[in-house]
């Protein structure tokens, strides 16, 4: 009797227990299109609401966008990069430049301006890299159509339009910061042969006003670079 007992609940139990199972798997879901748009909400809502300086993920953010936490670091780090390249970079050689007000200031700031400007070629060598791992970091993913969307606009501001501004700019002043410092060398080696009056220069020999005047319509066609750079130190790169 007890054997026919106990068939009876193995055959009830079995079944009992398969339910309870896909109750337990219907009740975790799948969380992808929450994720997706937490995801999406925080690239329109945040991202590109944040100007240069992208925002650092929360740990309760990271949960709430899952998976999609990495797509975001794509861009926040091309985003890190820029910025440390504007700021450690280009920000010391805008300032310098920016400075120099009268003649006598290409002498005595050009010892300043060439340890600044050093290292303006190598930067953009660096943010060339850091775009072709974004780009290829982004190739590579797989979204969904209505996030794929929202992330390329996002994409667009946060590293194509950053990068393409900044790779040729970066030689640009770069070049116009070597005339700066010819203009300082030059005025160094005429030595007691010139001399500063009323915010100007005089020279002793037409040769010698003849040779600086070529420096400096050198430096005058380059001056965009200049104000191009002074927009990106302001956040106006994007």
């Amino acid at each position: 009797m007890a054997t026919g007992i106990s068939r009876v609940w193995a055959r009830v139990w079995v079944p009992l227990t398969a339910l309870f199972l896909v109750f337990q798997l219907t009740g975790c879901g799948d969380k992808e299109p929450e994720q997706r748009k937490a995801f999406i909400d925080f690239l329109q809502n945040t991202v590109m609401r944040s100007g240069e300086h992208l925002p650092a993920l929360s740990e309760d953010q990271k949960q709430k966008m899952g998976n999609y936490a990495s797509d975001y670091a794509i861009l926040y780090g091309f985003s890190q990069q820029v910025n440390k390249a504007v700021d450690d970079g280009m920000k010391p050689v805008v300032d310098e430049l920016t400075a120099i007000r009268v003649p006598q200031d290409y002498l005595t700031r050009r010892n300043s301006l060439r340890q600044a400007s050093g290292s303006l070629n190598v930067l953009a060598q660096q943010i060339q890299s850091a775009k072709s791992q974004a780009d290829s970091s982004h190739a590579a993913l797989k979204q969904p159509d209505d996030l794929k969307a929202v992330y390329q606009t996002v994409y667009s501001k946060v590293v194509t339009q950053p990068a393409d501004s900044l790779i040729p700019l970066l030689p640009a002043l770069q070049s116009l910061s070597q005339d700066v410092l010819q203009a300082g060398d030059y005025l160094q080696q005429q030595g007691a042969a010139v001399s500063f009056n009323n915010n100007g220069v005089q020279f002793s020999t037409r040769e010698q006003a003849a040779q600086y005047n070529t420096i400096m319509s050198n430096m005058s066609s380059k001056t965009q670079a200049l104000t191009q750079a002074q927009s990106a130190v302001q956040g106006g790169f994007q």
